[in-house]
């Protein structure tokens, strides 16, 4: 379990310093188990999402869902990642190398993680691994929408990407053009426990309007069109007999497409958690917070 960090570990994880490339102990390690947060111990990647990325530190191409936070540095050029639970600092993520399908790396100080073998993973470590189902929304502006879900409970983690078009790893520049098919989209991990999918889909149509063709409000393209790329035949029964049910409260047709899901393209880091880390920007105070303000009352009026 945890130990006081040494100083030099202090130096790295809470100083936000930088280990050495081609020094840490993690490099070339690939064993199979769990690396958590040396710091608090919590979980944060599967050994089955490690590879080599050359760089001289750890990579991975995933995290554990909830627990790696992704927080644009002040320049916007690289994107910091903290263990959500300690803050500890990790290293940082990089979107567009194309090492992997995911097209994203996590490049990770060795120092900041602590090891443990598949077969030696403690209950409490194990139980600290969220339960989640996975869904995938396009609502307009995946700022807006990752901004607003992310406030509703049970929802582990919203993702900003891109998904449904015709050419892998594409750039938000790309996408932005309306040439590439893509749509922005965020990727919702929840905990059907705590909020069902029927929940989730009430939520976003709060918050985006579900009759507007490739249009939500100054925002025009085929980028922003509605949409829900299902995982699941049993997701895609559930959000079709749904949608057929919430058609009577709408005066025009619904125009959501109900698409099987494709590859998932993380945005650039910059888009992710964007009105968390840029709350006063106008666009967040004009456009985001109503949506999340809607989002709240609404909670709250179910309380």
């Amino acid at each position: 379990m945890p130990t006081p960090l040494t100083d030099y570990e202090a130096s790295i994880i809470i100083h936000k310093g930088t280990e050495r490339p081609f020094t840490g102990k993690y490099r070339n390690h690939y064993e199979q188990g769990l690396y958590c947060c040396r710091q608090c111990w919590s979980p944060l990647y599967r050994s089955n999402s490690k590879f080599d990325s050359h760089c001289g530190r750890p990579s991975f191409d995933d995290a554990i869902p909830g627990k790696v936070l992704m927080t644009p540095d002040s320049d916007e050029i690289r994107t910091e990642i903290t263990c959500r639970t300690c803050n500890g600092h990790l290293g940082h993520v990089f979107v567009g190398e194309q090492f992997t399908q995911t097209n994203t790396r996590h490049c990770v100080n060795s120092v900041s993680l602590v090891f443990l073998d598949e077969n030696n993973i403690a209950d409490t470590v194990r139980a600290q691994i969220p339960v989640y189902e996975r869904i995938v929304l396009g609502g307009g502006c995946f700022r807006c929408v990752e901004g607003a879900l992310s406030r509703v409970p049970g929802v582990i983690e919203c993702r900003s990407g891109y998904m449904g078009g015709k050419y892998p790893y594409p750039r938000y520049e790309q996408v932005c053009s309306g040439q590439t098919g893509h749509i922005e989209v965020v990727q919702v991990y929840r905990d059907p426990q705590r909020v069902s999918l029927r929940e989730l889909l009430t939520y976003f149509f709060l918050i985006h309007d579900p009759t507007s063709i490739d249009k939500q409000g100054n925002d025009v393209g085929s980028q922003y069109r509605s949409a829900i790329f299902y995982e699941t035949q049993e997701q895609k029964t559930l959000i079709t007999d749904w949608i057929n049910h919430k058609q009577s409260e709408y005066n025009s047709p619904i125009v959501t497409q109900i698409r099987q899901a494709e590859i998932f393209w993380l945005a650039e880091g910059y888009h992710q958690n964007f009105y968390a880390t840029n709350p006063t920007k106008p666009y967040c105070q004009r456009v985001i917070k109503p949506k999340i303000e809607k989002v709240e009352e609404t909670i709250q009026s179910r309380a």
